[in-house]
């Protein structure tokens, strides 16, 4: 039976609708989960990593160069395997994208982090290897991105009829608003930074470019096609997902970046820039008007659906990703170019945390950073997605006013200038002063210091003309030094394999210099009130014995103290001050008249020689010399304060020329210790302390803060044999547990100890206050050489005399131990011939 049909020929059959299927709300969570995980896992891993750093630099410890390798493999391990999970399995696009973004971020950060095996003070070496490393994985990255391109299947067209589309913001204007939230990102450091060398800006500057290329690889248009939510992209909805995904990939990402420490403010700057990318790429897409079309799962494509990446939307993927990639690579870029070029990462650590130095300026940038971050997103999100599309003039005057201000902030409120590294190149000749006489006596030991002064010019003079010349010739500066036959030059590793292939040249090292800052660190002050009577570390010594009982006060002694500077205009220390126009020396800041704005040195000077209960030896007069500023020095300028104290010179004067052997001090007080991180090596100070012993000058120098570690008396100059070392103990005779120990090869050590805990003495601005350290415990044991040679001026230069009657006349002191097992090859290793005793040193001198 034949049957007419209901529609007439020719007209198509409507099928029913299909009911889509309810799309599965796990893979979502999953991404969720990852995404939080990986946050977790980067931050404390980044963190702990950094804190690992400052406690093996904290406790003398030698750097452990596996430890970031092993910190960033462990996280990509940790992070990849859900990231690849997230890549292969949900049906979901938003969140395969996202997997497949993260899973190469993690990645990237494996292939960056194992660069921090590079020694910080390398750092021209590491960028340059940043710079190259992060290119070749952009490289790679857009490799595969080609060859997955080239191998999707052909797609059918969009499930809905197109329109022409209808452009969006044009691709210039998208680049030059990436490149402004950029210059906004970096704005906060050019105020509160400062540039290295020409060569280590430059390096840094070429390594944020290629980061920034990565950057617009893991984040391309595929990406933000595929993470854009409904078809047409449904705006807030695609911002927050987009910029969600965006975020931890950028987070990774950042991870991987900049040298121990530099790393931080990138974790919390860097992401929410995610944000603003992802509002550029949607105000970057064309829009199609459609007479109908499907909406879109906010999770995905529904079953049968294309996907938004496909070929059928190859117009808008490919119009956003030539408009949106260029924007990222401005936007991160500049981002990362803050803390790559504009601040060392080794001053990024816990020794200058105390004051408002650079750990400070850099948590103020980073809070700055983040809160632009954060006005970029929201500004980007609410204008880019509802139809406020700026012109391509528009965003030209905004990246131009952005320029503009980083430029003038750069050379008013910033630090401009070059204010890299320099090295500090040691000599293979050093001095011969084994003949000079072994003299004693006031007399004799000037003449001993004049010979020994004479010959180290002679010696540096000679052996250093061709290589001063040649760099007067290259126009490069330095200075030079003779009490190590060493000169210091402005120059980076071109100049440092230069140097090193000369043949009177024994050795390159790097001379490190701290960058300035935009305000003062801040001086140091003292609450504490002045002492009513001797303090109970002079008691203990028996000091103030030596003072009542034998009428010995350090009277006709000379103290020098090489530290942070002086505060001469301190109650305890201005009458003890020398005077005259050779007494102070400020190789730092070019200062006239004593003065300390950290506060250790006038604290130290103060128990050597400090009046009214503080200072061991009262009636001695001192001679002050600034080797420290914020806590920090290098070879050179440790090198500036012993030669000074050789033959002391006027301001300005030449050392070479200018120098008064006549003048040098007695004995010096040296609280410092000058570790590989500031560019030492173990050998640099001893040819300066073997002068000053040859010439009779007694150095004293504290043993370190690295205990109970065993053999952790190793900075110079406390190592040295000719150096005498001093340990700390508490009110108890108990060896501190901070104070650094033995066993030192070819030396015993410490030599003595003193009291270190716990000790009031003088601070800037007429105040007092208790500190502890062995640094408190070295003046006092330069105070007793002061007492003795006063009782006995026939004693003053006899060092081998002098530390016998020390070592003699010492009393017991308690060692202490890290464990039953750590006792550092005996007691000797850790109390060294024990508690110096004053009034019994006193008699014996006498005697």
């Amino acid at each position: 039976m034949e049957v007419d049909p209901p529609f007439p020929a020719g007209q198509p059959v409507p099928h029913p609708p299909v009911a889509p299927g309810r799309p599965s709300p796990w893979p979502v969570v999953a991404a969720v989960v990852t995404g939080c995980w990986t946050v977790g896992v980067v931050v404390v891993g980044q963190s702990g990593g950094w804190l690992a750093d400052q406690v093996l630099l904290a406790s003398g410890l030698d750097r452990v160069v596996w430890l970031w390798p092993a910190t960033v493999l462990f996280t990509v391990l940790v992070v990849g395997a859900p990231a690849l999970t997230l890549a292969l399995l949900p049906r979901s696009a938003a969140v395969r994208a996202a997997g497949q973004a993260w899973l190469a971020a993690a990645l990237v950060l494996g292939a960056l982090g194992l660069l921090r095996a590079v020694p910080p003070v390398h750092h021209e070496a590491y960028l340059a290897a940043l710079a190259a490393t992060a290119g070749l994985a952009a490289l790679v990255l857009r490799t595969l991105g080609r060859r997955r391109t080239a191998a999707a299947p052909p797609g059918a067209s969009a499930s809905a009829a197109t329109m022409p589309a209808t452009p969006g913001a044009s691709a210039p204007a998208a680049t030059l608003l990436g490149a402004a939230g950029g210059l906004a990102l970096l704005l906060p450091w050019v105020w509160v930074g400062a540039l290295g060398g020409l060569l280590e800006t430059v390096l840094a500057g070429v390594a944020a470019a290629a980061v920034g290329v990565l950057a617009g690889e893991l984040l391309d248009g595929a990406f933000w096609s595929r993470s854009a939510v409904g078809e047409p992209p449904r705006p807030a909805p695609s911002v927050l997902v987009g910029g969600l995904a965006a975020g931890v990939a950028l987070l990774l990402l950042a991870a991987g970046v900049g040298q121990s420490g530099a790393q931080l403010p990138l974790l919390l700057t860097l992401p929410p820039a995610g944000f603003a990318l992802a509002a550029l790429h949607l105000a970057a897409r064309p829009q199609a008007a459609t007479r109908h079309h499907r909406p879109a799962s906010p999770v995905g494509p529904t079953p049968g659906a294309v996907d938004p990446a496909g070929p059928g939307q190859g117009a808008a993927a490919g119009g956003a990703e030539a408009a949106v990639r260029p924007a990222v690579r401005w936007l991160v870029g500049l981002g990362v170019l803050g803390p790559l070029a504009l601040t060392d990462p080794e001053e990024i650590t816990l020794v200058l945390a105390g004051t408002r130095d650079v750990p400070f300026w850099v948590a103020a940038a980073t809070g700055a950073g983040l809160a632009v971050a954060a006005v970029l997103a929201v500004a980007y999100g609410v204008l880019l997605t509802r139809g406020r599309r700026p012109s391509r003039r528009v965003a030209g005057v905004t990246a131009g006013v952005l320029l503009v201000a980083v430029g003038v902030v750069a050379v008013g409120a910033g630090q401009p200038g070059l204010h890299g590294e320099r090295l500090f190149v040691v000599l293979r000749e050093q001095a011969d002063l084994a003949s000079v006489p072994a003299t004693t006596g006031r007399a004799a030991r000037d003449a001993r210091v004049g010979e020994v002064h004479r010959r180290l010019v002679a010696t540096a003079e000679r052996t250093q003309a061709d290589l001063r010349r040649d760099l007067r010739r290259l126009r490069l500066g330095h200075t030079p030094y003779y009490l190590v036959n060493a000169v210091e030059v402005e120059g980076g590793p071109l100049v440092r394999a230069w140097l090193s292939r000369r043949p009177e040249v024994a050795r390159v090292l790097v001379s490190q210099r701290v960058r300035p800052l935009p305000a003062p660190a801040g001086r140091s002050r003292g609450t504490a009130p002045a002492p009513a009577g001797p303090e109970w570390n002079i008691r203990m010594l028996g000091a103030d014995r030596v003072w009542s009982q034998l009428g010995v006060d350090g009277s006709g002694i000379v103290l020098g103290s090489s530290d942070s500077g002086v505060d001469g205009g301190h109650p305890a220390l201005a009458g003890g001050f020398r005077g005259g126009d050779d007494s102070w020396h400020d190789p730092w800041n070019g200062t006239r008249a004593p003065t300390d704005e950290g506060g250790h040195g006038t604290h130290t000077a103060g128990s050597a020689v400090g009046r009214g209960g503080i200072g061991v030896a009262p009636g001695a007069r001192w001679v002050g010399c600034v080797n420290l500023d914020r806590n920090l020095g290098n070879p050179a300028y440790y090198l500036d304060c012993l030669q000074f104290m050789l033959a002391p010179f006027p301001p300005g004067g030449d050392p070479f020329t200018d120098g008064r052997p006549a003048r040098a001090p007695d004995v010096l007080t040296n609280s410092w210790g000058c570790p590989s991180i500031e560019g030492c090596d173990p050998g640099v100070l001893r040819p300066a302390t073997a002068a000053l012993d040859a010439a009779g000058i007694l150095v004293v120098a504290a043993a370190g803060n690295t205990g109970p570690y065993c053999g952790s008396i190793d900075d110079p100059p406390a190592p040295y044999a000719d150096v005498l070392t001093v340990g700390a103990v508490d009110r108890q005779r108990n060896v501190t547990l901070f104070s650094s120990r033995g066993p030192v090869p070819g030396a015993a050590k410490p030599d003595l100890v003193a009291p270190g805990d716990e000790v009031l003495s003088a601070m800037p601005g007429g105040g007092y206050a208790t500190l502890s350290g062995t640094s408190m415990a070295t003046p006092q044991v330069a105070g007793v050489v002061a007492l003795m040679w006063s009782a006995n001026p026939a004693l003053v230069g006899d060092l081998p005399r002098t530390r016998q009657i020390l070592r003699d006349t010492a009393t017991r002191a308690v060692a202490t131990y890290a464990s039953a097992t750590q006792t550092c090859g005996g007691d000797r290793n850790i109390t060294g011939a024990g508690l110096v005793d004053a009034y019994a040193a006193v008699r014996a001198a006498r005697g």
